[in-house]
């Protein structure tokens, strides 16, 4: 078939999937799925007056262009005064817009505040700006014009990143900084455990933790006014066809895995994928978390606001809305709009449209690829378009009272969870052997109460150490804790094993960090205070004097029914009554010198 020089792009895929492209995904366990996949991306148009004015919202709610030329907007920070900043990624900065005389437009041309390769997730936080790129978090004061003091890098380690290199930033009412950390591909098995994550770290950047994971790329993320409780929507696994992957709305807590890469949705399993330590589909399926709703799959969902002003109707106050930026893999185009999800007492009920027509001519054409959302302090919703670079602003007109704006999140839901199994004794005193019998622990590696090797430290290769103890008469496994109760968070675990066989009484140097071991086979591993699985060396802030780190053993006379994953105190719960006998080895160590970048 010969065609046209004047057949665009969208076209010329659309042919190829009325052909009937298909694509296979097959396994060794017997799995054989046919997919038809699309690639469909609408031609982008001008955003003529015409074409805003065309754009569809509920009643008494008008769309108009805050500011345009804008280029490749990305993120939304609205400070305490009003002052606007939005990133851009494409050209590397920060740009602070004002309305002073409250006409709904920018007073003027941007000002850029800032600058670094990459900029994309923006909070605001105690006076100060925060910025991430790909692999760093930089802050700074906001002085009193709106213009930002010189960058202070306070994170350069983020992970490396790939297919989702988009950070972004929001201070939870327990005035920690959350971080997304997307996958570095559409489905894969992650060596850094920090992909495919939420994290969370301390305001200066010094402590940081995994506190969710299986999150394929959570943008948007956000806490629910009344309850205080982390709600995010996370973007599905490409080319399962047009409806698969739904873009799933998760609730979000400490310690939870949601999922991605081996199952996604309410519970369906990926066909392609395979967890790794023989670990089964199911297995992985019964460690995860199943979304709480559903939209239309490749919507993309971008930043997510929960609405607190006093500009909206009252029956807005407490629900959320995600910029959906649009599909590229669907055969009818999705997203290119801004949803609502409501909420009633607290959880999500629904999802539904709140404003569309940026996919213009029949789903061919796009005027914008939402991306940016904030609550700007007269109450309006802006976005930012990515694509054209017209900053919009929502507002609501109508003859409706507006509602009173609600306070802040409430504290209590994080901060409860951020101290499950803080400021308690080590797991050693905790539970009791029966007759109080020893146990007689050692390593090739060091001496009791000698410093570590650095190699054994996250400062250098972050190995397992060699690890043996004596044998125990009756023991039917064996268990590992390791603790050190001289990190902020007391004890910080280090590493959890447990169902390590009876007949194994040591551990080689640099055992696999994953969830289940294959040598020795059987061995299952938890989650340390990091939040990951498997050991997790020393990283004591640098210039401490040396930690103490406990390396616990416990003969139990049972194979623990405890699946992979879970935490101390889970294990300890799971131990109680079973402890034939238990001893430690102690080392120690200090970091004296920054790590080299």
């Amino acid at each position: 078939m010969r065609l046209s020089p004047s057949v665009t792009v969208p076209v010329l895929i659309g042919i190829a999937v009325c052909l009937g492209n298909t694509t296979h995904a097959q396994q060794g366990d017997g799995t054989r799925v046919a997919i038809a996949t699309a690639i469909v991306k609408p031609d982008k148009v001008a955003a003529t007056p015409e074409r805003i004015a065309a754009i569809k919202a509920p009643p008494g709610f008008s769309v108009t262009a805050f500011a345009a030329g804008l280029k490749n907007i990305r993120v939304i920070a609205v400070a305490p005064d009003g002052a606007i900043y939005v990133s851009r990624r494409d050209q590397g900065d920060v740009l602070m817009l004002r309305d002073a005389d409250g006409d709904g437009r920018a007073d003027g041309p941007p000002v850029t505040v800032a600058s670094r390769a990459g900029a994309h997730g923006l909070a605001i936080h105690d006076g100060k700006l925060y910025l991430a790129t790909v692999k760093e978090v930089f802050v700074a004061d906001i002085r009193k014009d709106g213009t930002l003091a010189p960058l202070k890098l306070i994170i350069g380690d983020l992970p490396d990143a790939g297919q989702h290199a988009n950070r972004t930033l929001a201070f939870g009412p327990d005035g920690m900084l959350y971080i997304s950390a997307g996958s570095t591909c559409n489905d894969c098995n992650e060596n850094n455990p920090e992909n495919a994550t939420l994290l969370r770290a301390s305001p200066d950047g010094k402590q940081r933790s995994i506190y969710a994971s299986g999150l394929r790329n959570t943008i948007g993320f956000g806490w629910q006014p009344r309850t205080g409780e982390l709600w995010g929507m996370d973007n599905g696994i490409d080319f399962l066809g047009d409806d698969e992957q739904q873009e799933e709305l998760n609730k979000l807590e400490l310690g939870r895995q949601y999922g991605w890469p081996h199952v996604y949705g309410a519970g369906a399993i990926y066909p392609q994928s395979t967890p790794v330590g023989d670990i089964g589909k199911q297995e992985w399926k019964d460690h995860s978390v199943p979304m709480v709703l559903g939209y239309t799959g490749h919507a993309a969902p971008m930043q997510m606001v929960f609405y607190r002003g006093a500009g909206f109707p009252a029956e807005y106050q407490g629900d959320a809305f995600v910029t959906m930026r649009g599909s590229w893999n669907r055969s009818t185009p999705s997203g290119y709009e801004i949803v609502r999800i409501r909420f009633a007492d607290g959880q999500a009920r629904s999802i539904e449209p709140f404003v569309t027509g940026f996919l213009t001519d029949g789903g061919k054409t796009h005027i914008a690829r939402p991306m940016g959302l904030a609550v700007a302090r007269d109450g309006a919703l802006l976005m930012a378009d990515d694509a054209n670079g017209v900053l919009y602003r929502i507002a609501y007109t109508g003859n409706d009272k507006a509602g009173a704006a609600l306070p802040p999140p409430p504290a209590g839901p994080m901060q409860q969870q951020a101290q499950r199994g803080s400021n308690v004794p080590l797991a050693l005193t905790r539970i009791q052997a029966r007759g109080g019998a020893g146990l007689s622990v050692h390593s090739a590696a060091f001496a009791p109460n000698a410093m570590l090797a650095a190699k054994y430290s996250e400062y250098q290769d972050g190995v397992a150490p060699p690890l043996a103890w004596q044998a125990v008469s009756g023991a039917r496994s064996y268990a590992v804790i390791l603790e050190d109760p001289d990190a902020p968070q007391k004890p910080f675990v280090h590493w959890l094993a447990w169902n390590i066989p009876a007949d194994v009484t040591s551990l080689a140097e640099g055992l696999q960090e994953q969830p289940r071991l294959t040598q020795p086979e059987g061995v299952l591993q938890g989650r340390t205070t990091r939040g990951s699985i498997g050991y997790y060396g020393p990283r004591p802030p640098v210039g401490d004097a040396a930690h103490h780190y406990h390396f616990q053993v416990f003969a139990l006379d049972a194979v623990l029914p405890l699946g992979w994953g879970a935490d101390r105190d889970q294990l300890l719960q799971a131990m109680q009554g079973h402890v034939l006998a238990k001893g430690e080895i102690v080392g120690r160590y200090a970091q004296a010198q920054p790590p080299l970048k």
